[in-house]
C-alpha cells in the first residue's frame, strides 16, 4: 500500500472496516477477575456492556472482549467458564450497538459459539498455534482474524523480528491451510509475551520491518510492563505511556490499536495522523 492508501479489512457477518488513512482503535474489555490491570472492573455484563458502550462513545471502532487473563502468572480458565463469561456480554452488547466485536481467545469452541451471538473477529494470541482448529471456525464463518506473535511456551530465535518471521509463517500457513482469505487477517506482534524490556523496545524501533509479511497490524502496548520499566509507573498509570507508544507506532505504519484508555489514545493518534496527512517528512512504511 502506499502511505495514505486504505485496505478493508473484511471481518464476520458480511462486514468490512477501512484500515490506513486514520488509526482505529479497538478498546479491551475484559470479562475477569484477575486481568493484570483492570481485572474485575467489567465482570458482570452490565459493567462490560456499559464499559463498551462508553468507549464507542469515547471513539472506539471495535470492542475486544476477554474472559481469560492472559498475564504470565494468571490462573487458567476452563472453556466453560470463558465462555459464561463472555458470550452473554457479546450477545447483551450487540443487542445494544453495532460496533465491531472481538472475541479474544485461543480456543477453536469458544470462538464458534461467540461468532454465533455475534462476534465480528476472531482475536487469537497464541496465532492458532494453541488450538488450530480455530482457523476452521474463522474460515467457515468468514471472520476477522487477528493472529497474535507470542514468545510462550516455546523457544525464540535470537533476533526478534526473526522470530517474529518464524511464527507468524506458521500462523499464516494454518489459516491459508484451512481456507482463510487474506483479506480477513490482521497481525500483531504481541508486545510483552514473553518479550523483557529491551525486546519490546527494539520491536519498536524495528516495526517498520514487521510490513515485509504484508499484512495489516495491531499494536497492542497498553499498559505493559515494558511501560512501567520506562516510565516508573504502575499499571493503572501507564495510558500517558501507551499514547507515546501508539503515535509512534502509528508513524511506523500500525493500523490497529487495541488499548485500556480511549480517549488519550484517540488524541494521540489523531496527532500522529495529522502528521501523515500533512507529509511532515515521517514515513508511514505501508499498512499492507
Amino acid at each position: 500500500m502506499t502511505e495514505h492508501a486504505s485496505k478493508l479489512w473484511r471481518v464476520g457477518h458480511g462486514r468490512t472496516i477501512e484500515l490506513g488513512p486514520k488509526a482505529v482503535i479497538m478498546a479491551i474489555v475484559n470479562v475477569t477477575p484477575d486481568s493484570f490491570s483492570d481485572g474485575g472492573r467489567h465482570s458482570t455484563v452490565d459493567a462490560a456492556v456499559a464499559r463498551a458502550l462508553e468507549a464507542v462513545n469515547e471513539g472506539a471502532a471495535i470492542i475486544d472482549i476477554g474472559g481469560e487473563s492472559t498475564r504470565p502468572d494468571a490462573a487458567p480458565v476452563s472453556a466453560a467458564e470463558e465462555q459464561a463469561r463472555v458470550l452473554p456480554v457479546i450477545e447483551a452488547l450487540r443487542g445494544r450497538s453495532d460496533v465491531l466485536i472481538s472475541i479474544d481467545t485461543y480456543r477453536a469452541e469458544t470462538a464458534r459459539l461467540a461468532m454465533a451471538v455475534g462476534a465480528d473477529i476472531i482475536n487469537d494470541v497464541f496465532g492458532l498455534q494453541k488450538e488450530p482448529e480455530i482457523a476452521t471456525v474463522a474460515a467457515k464463518t468468514d471472520a476477522g482474524l487477528c493472529l497474535m506473535h507470542t514468545g510462550r511456551e516455546r523457544r525464540k530465535l535470537a533476533d526478534i523480528i526473526a522470530d517474529q518471521f518464524l511464527f507468524l509463517e506458521q500462523s499464516l500457513e494454518i489459516a491459508f491451510k484451512a481456507g482463510v482469505e487474506r483479506e480477513t487477517i490482521v497481525l500483531d506482534p504481541g508486545f510483552g509475551f514473553a518479550k523483557d524490556t529491551r525486546e519490546n523496545i527494539e520491536l519498536m524501533t524495528r516495526f517498520s520491518e514487521l510490513h515485509k509479511l504484508g499484512f495489516p497490524i495491531l499494536a497492542g502496548t497498553s499498559r505493559k510492563r515494558f511501560i512501567g520499566a520506562i516510565t516508573g509507573r504502575e499499571a493503572a498509570d501507564r495510558d500517558a505511556g501507551t499514547a507515546a507508544t501508539s503515535a509512534l507506532l502509528r508513524l511506523r505504519g500500525a493500523a490497529i490499536f487495541r488499548v485500556h484508555n480511549v480517549a488519550i489514545n484517540r488524541d494521540a493518534l489523531a496527532v500522529a495522523d495529522a502528521m501523515l496527512d500533512a507529509g511532515s517528512g515521517f514515513e508511514r512504511k505501508g499498512t499492507a
